[in-house]
């Protein structure tokens, strides 16, 4: 072979995200030419001696890093060696191919941290003689007075093992008096490996019996397992709240279990992970493990230990949990898969649903998708055949969905009331507290972002061209994040002239004083990332809340997820349109599915529930369909909207993010991009932007965006890749940063 085709093979020895940018470069000879691929395993020269070792193929190419003659050739590639490593850097290939991120990025993202950390070490003191023999030991040391020994044989007696922290310490044995009691042979002292375990896993297991599905789930389960055995399309569970999605996923898990594969439980949020591990464990055992970023190094260390060794098939966690490295994959379900938290915001800026769906192909496994309130996405693709659908309409044990009452906050204006809450919502809290049953308040702060109303007809300023809210800004703008459209602040309603206009800024803290004002006597319980900052935060104020400590919980978005109080009768939603009218197209889509989601907290015990959602907005479309929860009058309007705007899913959207601590070259500099993507463009491309981005600054790097609408998916990958190079290959886009969000 000529050196000018000769080809090289950065590889990795130890596939960990530590040694991501310690490669080494190969040549490969050319009866390999047809085997060496990226991420295949290869046999190679490592080290200065004649030592070879296995790695893997990170990046091809024909550029030598250093000298040829000091590039050592791969010796072989084994055959039929497909390991989970390589099947993840597959996995990080395609998402550097389809995010457009560095290989770096990717594979850092992908491969699991691998720290070293010490083995935890218990040390156990143990009684070695039988108890007979032992007593009569225990008399003659209390008639000759040997204090210490006569408590630790006392205490032996009771447990047969104690740990040695304990003994040393709380019976306050001496060494040497152990080393004594060693020698006689009555004790012996060993040490033996301590399993940290995170907070969700040390609850004891209460051992449940499989719950029998109703006939409804039972028809779900059986049309998944034809799926799978079929054309093993993607299945999306919808089911109205409460109507036992969770049963069917554990059905599900149950037959994969038996097959010897292994199951991915994807949640948006850890704060899910309390009530989740209890149930799943109460059917799976130790077979269930966690995996999130608020586990301590060690913790999560000696999970991948267990992970390895097979101590554990079923791994529960949010987005980065679709990475675990298991060997046999079989499932992988992600639950509230509507959740934008699937979203990562650093590079690569990946979709775990869509990177599911190719871990899935790789390892030949199954994906569920299940929510109450799916994502338009989703059910678009259903309704076009990609992934096949099945419902849940009724709630298990035929319990009723609760009463949804909608309060107008204009007329409470009207009236006087300028108060969180509607006279409706407060009378009813206290029903609630005189019955002693428990009320969950929901102040929907999600994506807020300083849009402006008015209070009196409920009029948003919003932009003319792309039909979301203006956001006010610190310097007295109001500016659309799609296009850059900017106007001066108001002072008055442009159509009732009211005074009554502004931005909403009431947040948890407080609604706590406002409840503690009108219900002096009540337990109140606060939830938000305020009280949840420590390890523990998360499940403390659950396990409270759900032993019934207090009378009402007040939280963001974190409390109106998949949790279960049997004693919550009485769901508020205080200032539903904050989601509303955000600067995103997807506004009405997530307004609706955090109703749903939140009136779907009442009523799921033996008592009716009683949902109110307070607005001053009535009759949008999304409030109207998520009080009756009718998501099928939600998904039509929604779509009529999004194909007259062109936006996702009835057309693409690629998201250009680039920032820069020089705010006027940031600009020059999106300006050129913006020029260079219209001279490529098809005829049905709309480029809009570049505008500041939400947060315009943050540490003083300045962000701006810019958007390109596109109907066929190859194109718009296609302007992605020429943007990518035309930012690599000119000297203006230097010490900027950009990042790509595609149909974000």
């Amino acid at each position: 072979m000529s050196l000018e085709k000769e080809r090289y093979a950065d590889v990795i020895v130890d596939v960990t995200q530590a040694s991501m940018d310690r490669s080494y470069q190969y040549r490969i000879p050319p009866e390999l030419e047809n085997k060496v691929r990226i991420g295949c395993v290869v046999r190679i020269p490592f080290g200065n001696g004649k030592r070879s070792a296995e790695g893997y193929v990170l990046n091809i190419g024909t550029e030598p890093r250093i000298a040829r003659d000091r590039i050592k050739p791969i010796l072989e590639v084994p055959d039929n060696r497909v390991t989970i490593e390589s099947k993840l850097i597959e996995l990080a290939l395609w998402m550097k191919t389809t995010y457009g991120s560095s290989l770096n990025n990717a594979l850092k993202t992908v491969l699991p941290v691998r720290e070293k950390e010490k083995h935890a070490v218990r040390e156990e003191v143990s009684l070695v003689w039988p108890e007979k023999k032992t007593r009569v030991l225990l008399e003659q040391y209390t008639r000759r007075h040997y204090a210490a020994k006569v408590r630790l044989l006392t205490a032996l007696l009771k447990t047969n093992e104690l740990e040695k922290s304990y003994v040393t310490g709380t019976l306050k044995i001496t060494p040497e008096s152990l080393r004594s009691l060693e020698r006689e042979g009555v004790i012996s002292v060993r040490s033996a490996d301590l399993t940290r375990t995170p907070d969700d896993l040390q609850e004891p297991e209460e051992k449940e019996e499989p719950c029998i599905l109703t006939a409804e789930q039972s028809r779900v389960c059986s049309g998944i397992l034809r799926e799978w055995e079929g054309a093993n399309r993607p299945c999306l569970i919808r089911g109205v709240t409460g109507s036992g999605k969770t049963l069917v996923y554990m059905d599900l898990m149950e037959k994969v279990l038996k097959e010897g594969r292994q199951v991915i439980l994807l949640i948006p949020e850890i704060a899910l992970s309390w009530q989740n591990v209890k149930r799943f464990r109460s059917r799976f055992g130790n077979a269930v493990t966690i995996l999130n970023s608020k586990m301590s190094k060690g913790e999560r260390y000696d999970q991948f230990e267990r992970l390895k060794k097979g101590e554990a098939q079923i791994v529960i966690g949010p987005r980065s949990a679709l990475f675990t490295p298991f060997p046999e994959l079989g499932l992988i379900i992600i639950d509230e898969e509507q959740e934008s938290s699937y979203r990562s915001e650093n590079a690569p800026r990946y979709d775990a649903r869509e990177t599911a769906l190719e871990r899935a192909r790789i390892e030949n496994a199954h994906v569920v998708f299940g929510s109450a309130t799916p994502s338009v996405d989703s059910v678009f693709r259903c309704r076009e055949g990609r992934y096949a659908g099945f419902l849940l309409e009724s709630r298990y044990g035929n319990a009723d969905l609760p009463a949804v009452h909608v309060e107008d906050m204009r007329e409470e204006l009207r009236h006087g009331n300028r108060s969180i809450l509607s006279e409706a919502l407060r009378k009813a809290i206290s029903e609630r507290l005189a019955r002693k049953e428990q009320t969950i308040l929901f102040l929907n702060r999600r994506g807020y972002s300083g849009f402006i109303s008015c209070r009196s007809c409920g009029e948003v300023i919003k932009c003319p061209h792309c039909d979301v809210s203006l956001t006010f800004h610190t310097n007295g703008k109001l500016v659309c994040h799609y296009c850059g459209y900017e106007i001066g602040q108001v002072s008055r309603c442009p159509s009732c002239g009211s005074p009554y206009i502004g931005g909403f800024r009431a947040g948890t803290e407080k609604v706590e004083a406002e409840l503690h004002r009108f219900f002096p006597e009540a337990g109140i319980i606060r939830m938000d990332a305020d009280t949840t900052r420590k390890k523990d935060g998360y499940a403390r104020i659950l396990r409270s809340f759900a032993s019934g400590e207090a009378d009402i919980l007040v939280g963001t978005q974190m409390i109106v997820k998949g949790h279960d109080f049997p004693r919550v009768t009485l769901v508020g939603v205080l200032a539903a349109d904050l989601s509303l009218f955000v600067s995103d197209y997807r506004a009405a889509e997530r307004t609706y599915q955090l109703l749903v989601q939140a009136v779907g907290r009442a009523g799921r015990g033996d008592l009716p529930g009683e949902a109110y959602i307070q607005t001053y907005h009535p009759d949008h479309y999304s409030i109207r369909a998520a009080a009756k929860q009718d998501y099928d009058a939600f998904y039509d309007e929604e779509m009529l909207a999004r194909e007259m705007m062109h936006y996702p899913p009835a057309c693409n959207l690629l998201a250009i993010h680039g920032s820069c601590a020089d705010e006027q070259r940031l600009v020059v500099a999106m300006g050129h991009l913006k020029r260079y993507l219209i001279r490529n463009q098809s005829r049905d491309t709309v480029i809009i932007g570049p505008a500041p981005e939400n947060i315009r600054k943050i540490q003083d790097i300045y962000r701006q965006v810019l958007y390109v609408k596109e109907p066929d998916e190859e194109r718009i990958i296609r302007l992605r890749r020429l943007a990518e190079k035309f930012i690599e290959i000119n000297s203006g886009f230097n010490r900027m940063m950009f990042q790509y969000d595609l149909n974000a």
